[in-house]
């Protein structure tokens, strides 16, 4: 099956936003759960460190935290709740 591989790497990058966490001494990681392919390409557009090393996590640049953060958003985050309108009562009217 052929694939988008730039859909395939916002998606991931964008789910990496879930394991990230802060270190003390190295900055955002993220947490190497994803395909060897994609982090390879991940790394090599700049957003996480060379995952080929001991470590279980990888450093994420501060584009990569920005642009995770940016996709997470777009293609996950619920719309803003929105106060239900009530029935019988005119815009103007209802409480803000």
């Amino acid at each position: 099956m052929e694939y988008d591989e730039n859909k395939v790497d916002e998606m991931s990058l964008a789910l990496l936003w879930l394991t990230m966490f802060e270190e003390k001494n190295y900055g955002v990681r993220a947490w190497k759960s994803h395909s060897w392919e994609v982090l390879d390409r991940l790394h090599e557009k700049g957003y996480i460190s060379d995952p080929k090393s001991k470590a279980k996590s990888v450093v994420v640049t501060e584009e990569g935290v920005r642009r995770a953060q940016e996709l997470f958003e777009r293609h996950f985050a619920l719309p803003p709740s929105t106060p239900p309108r009530q029935l019988g009562v005119s815009d103007s009217e209802a409480p803000r």
